[in-house]
């Protein structure tokens, strides 16, 4: 019976030692709860609302004047980028009106130099040509 009387109180044993781990896991787990909130608690009482929404808006502030800054900047680059754009389309334009102009003028001396006595040999010519073919 001495062994069983052992047995018995070596189980027991195990279980409270398993029963006092479980239990100081338990309060670890449930200590980090508490001690955030107490943490959270004890920051916000050092901040008034007042004060936390002045500084909110000091960095809202803060965010939309860099995003105005970013908008002009990039406003000045596309300004600059159109300017260029703009001008290379009137220098092309204007490239292209020269050349114009100066296919014109070198047309317009052919035109001239086509003579009356020049289109009757060409018209007497054309004739010939198909009676031969049609022979």
């Amino acid at each position: 019976m001495g062994k069983l009387r052992n047995y018995q109180e070596q189980i027991q044993d195990i279980v409270e030692k398993g029963i006092n781990a479980a239990e100081e896991q338990q309060k670890k787990l449930a200590a980090k709860p508490f001690e955030y909130a107490e943490k959270l608690e004890s920051e916000a009482r050092e901040y008034s609302v007042k004060s936390l929404r002045k500084r909110y808006d000091g960095y809202s502030d803060n965010v939309f004047g860099q995003l105005r800054s970013l908008n002009s900047r990039l406003g000045n680059f596309a300004a600059d980028l159109v300017a260029k754009i703009e001008k290379e389309t009137a220098e092309s334009a204007e490239a292209v009106s020269e050349a114009a102009e100066g296919v014109a003028k070198e047309a317009r001396p052919v035109k001239k130099s086509t003579t009356s006595s020049d289109r009757k040999t060409t018209a007497r010519k054309a004739p010939a040509k198909k009676a031969s073919a049609s022979a």
